[in-house]
């Protein structure tokens, strides 16, 4: 890479124009919509000194950033405790923050299915990925998967997995980021898709995983801290009592489904319901199908697999996953918290609410209104900036760990047998950025309605259902074989995405067919996708007689030898 003065001086010019592009429409473009938000000057304020100061990092990583190395990993440079906080900002994305407190806020306990299963993933990755990662790996998981098997095939099938499940993943982010930038500025939803879209790709084309790491850590301190200050001013009002406030939250559905016309009998029933499971997940199916895909897709997504190649050791590996689980654990507490306490602050609060008695920028916005609710314009202004710098630098990891998929598995290793040169695999990276950019607009574009927690869910389900059974037989299984991992692998991803298009969620819900009409009847296709996943590994494995499948299995002591001590694993760099 050349050095970067005139690339950072280009993605400052392009993001200062879409910085006055973006006031101009706030400031003078009446759209003729009675819904449109009023322009918050204070909190705009507070997004352009954000998005100045990620530009600074920006500018900074990208005179760092010389070879493909530091552009996927960062050289290997970054800390176990950077890295934890790192992760813990990647993973505490959109979907976390507004979505889980929607989610609270409109299922009361029911929405905690979310919180549970987002978390009991660290433990799957803590004691059997984290450590065998970073001494397999090098820049993505395809280098652990495909460590004894033949390259092209594994490569195919996990740049295959990490693309669909990044596209599944992007929509939650855009969908979270277009609300967020439509309630702050005023603007048409699609314009602020445009505009988030459009700066993501600046920080990822000249940063790399420098900038979006620094971004991920800084803002990991953001969220963790405007969280905690919203959950205490809400327990506070209730003097610190959760008993109290579950009370309040009670009461106050069961007046506003008085409000709405029930009986007494029915609105209490219904201001009760809050308080137990059911209203989210209807059936046991469900419930179990949902929680396999929150636990075992997180040892599945190739964004928060990535960061594990950013650390020097093994240890390092360890230690990042013990500070991302204590950060993680921490935040979504507050999450249950700032849900009950947007039902309090403001279901009740007209300012909030529209004419039609919907909320106003839709229900993902529960935790902004919070904001707005207790700490006034400033701290509406704080939180929105950092509610967009929580997508802006999820959604960079999740284009950087597609973009590493197509250049690295697929360019470098298959079109060019592991021949590229450093410059044409980063410019391929670079045209990947591009395409993905557009693609994740669009399909923000198309999504807008969806509850972007539920979005992130149906990702989770493709990553546990693909990536994750072929990483775990091809570490942990010597039977495994090149062709039972690619069939095993793709039948995974083949049935849960189709399992996912004839849901009721995507089916009813995003393409508009009449109610009761989807094929699967399932929220989530983990409980079948995934076993699907798992027998086809093991049944083709059994039924591989080749010649290839003899060396397969010869090359699994190797395997576990490096992964257990991680002798011939790292040099200096880690790599």
């Amino acid at each position: 890479m050349k050095t970067p003065s005139s690339s950072a001086r280009r993605a400052l010019v392009l993001a200062s124009l879409l910085a006055a592009s973006a006031a101009a429409w706030a400031a003078g473009a009446d759209l003729g919509q009675a819904q449109k938000q009023p322009t918050n000057w204070t909190a705009i304020g507070m997004f352009g000194l954000f998005v100045l100061g990620t530009l600074f990092i920006t500018k900074w990583a990208a005179a760092k950033t010389k070879s493909a190395a530091d552009f996927y990993t960062a050289g290997g440079g970054i800390t176990g405790f950077q890295n934890g906080l790192a992760i813990a900002g990647d993973y505490m994305s959109a979907a976390s923050f507004l979505g889980i407190s929607a989610a609270v806020m409109a299922a009361g306990y029911d929405g905690l299915i979310y919180s549970i299963g987002f978390l009991v993933g660290w433990p799957v990755i803590t004691f059997l990925m984290a450590e065998r990662l970073r001494n397999l790996g090098k820049f993505t998981f395809a280098d652990v998967a495909a460590f004894r098997f033949k390259q092209s095939p594994v490569r195919i099938f996990a740049a295959s997995g990490t693309l669909v499940v990044v596209a599944f993943y992007l929509i939650a982010q855009m969908v979270g980021a277009g609300q967020l930038i439509k309630l702050l500025f005023g603007l048409e939803y699609w314009i602020a898709v445009v505009i988030v879209g459009s700066l993501m790709m600046v920080y990822v084309l000249f940063g790399g995983m420098t900038a979006t790491t620094w971004v991920q850590i800084i803002k990991a301190g953001l969220l963790l801290g405007g969280a905690s200050f919203m959950a205490l001013s809400v327990l506070w009002h209730f003097g610190f009592s959760p008993e109290a406030m579950f009370a309040g939250a009670v009461k106050i559905k069961t007046d506003l489904a008085l409000k709405d016309g029930k009986t007494a009998e029915a609105a209490a029933a219904i201001g009760q319901s809050i308080m137990g499971p059911g209203n989210f997940v209807k059936d046991p199916i469900s419930a179990i199908s949902f929680g396999m895909a929150l636990m075992f897709g997180t040892a599945g997504l190739p964004h928060i697999l990535m960061r594990f190649f950013t650390v020097p050791s093994a240890k390092e590996a360890r230690k990042s996953v013990m500070w991302a689980t204590g950060w993680i654990g921490y935040f979504y507490l507050l999450t249950f918290i700032i849900g009950f306490g947007a039902i309090t602050f403001v279901l009740t609060n007209a300012q909030f609410i529209d004419a039609k008695g919907v909320l106003i920028g839709g229900s993902n916005m529960a935790a902004i209104h919070l904001a707005n609710a207790v700490g006034g314009n400033v701290f509406l202004g704080f939180i929105s900036a950092v509610a967009f710098a929580t997508i802006l630098a999820v959604v960079a990891g999740l284009t950087l760990s597609g973009a590493s998929a197509v250049s690295h598995d697929l360019y470098a290793t298959v079109v060019k047998g592991g021949k590229a040169d450093s410059a044409s695999e980063l410019r391929v990276s670079r045209i990947t950025t591009v395409a993905l950019g557009l693609l994740a607009v669009l399909l923000g574009i198309v999504f807008e309605k969806q509850n972007i927690a539920f979005m992130v869910s149906l990702a989770f389900a493709i990553a546990a259902s693909a990536n994750f059974p072929v990483l775990f037989m091809s570490v942990l299984w010597k039977g495994c074989t090149t062709r039972g991992a690619v069939i095993g692998g793709f039948l995974g991803l083949i049935t849960s995405v189709a399992l996912t298009v004839v849901s009721p969620s995507v089916w009813e819900a995003t393409l508009g067919n009449p109610p009761g009409s989807a094929l699967f009847p399932y929220a989530s296709p983990c409980l079948f996708s995934m076993t699907i996943g798992f027998l086809g590994i093991w049944i083709f494995s059994l039924l591989d007689s080749s010649k290839r499948a003899d060396v397969d299995k010869q090359g699994f002591l190797a395997q576990q030898v490096r992964s257990e001590t991680g002798i011939g694993a790292a040099g200096a760099s880690g790599h």
